[in-house]
């Protein structure tokens, strides 16, 4: 069964950090592409920023330079290093596992930049 699970949010000054995790299990494609999409109440879930398995990273322009991927040696979690958060940044963010012929979802983590 494959599950996605993001964490990693909370509550952050203007300015701060966080890294989000997301960490699939029960996938065994070698090919995959990681997204994180990011949602506010009433509005539609925006596209953040990507990665291939071969490495390729792409964002969005308004996190171009604030956020950064990563992966961990095993290649089962993927992080999102946000930095220099704004209050505009907060959202419910969500993590997307693309192989081919699927397309999994996490449940999202909540970032709130607030004072």
């Amino acid at each position: 069964q494959v599950q996605v699970v993001e964490s990693g949010g909370g509550l952050v000054q203007p300015g701060g950090s966080l890294r989000l995790s997301c960490t699939a299990s029960g996938i065994s494609s070698s090919f995959y592409v990681v997204s994180w999409y990011r949602q506010t109440p009433g509005m539609q879930r925006v596209w953040v920023a990507q990665m291939t398995s071969a490495g390729k990273t792409t964002y969005a322009d308004d996190v171009k330079g604030r956020f950064t991927f990563s992966k961990n040696i095993t290649q089962t979690t993927v992080y999102l290093q946000a930095t220099n958060l704004r209050p505009e940044d907060t959202a419910d963010y969500y993590c997307n596992i693309k192989v081919p012929g699927y397309s999994y979802w996490g449940q999202g983590t909540q970032v709130t930049v607030s004072q």
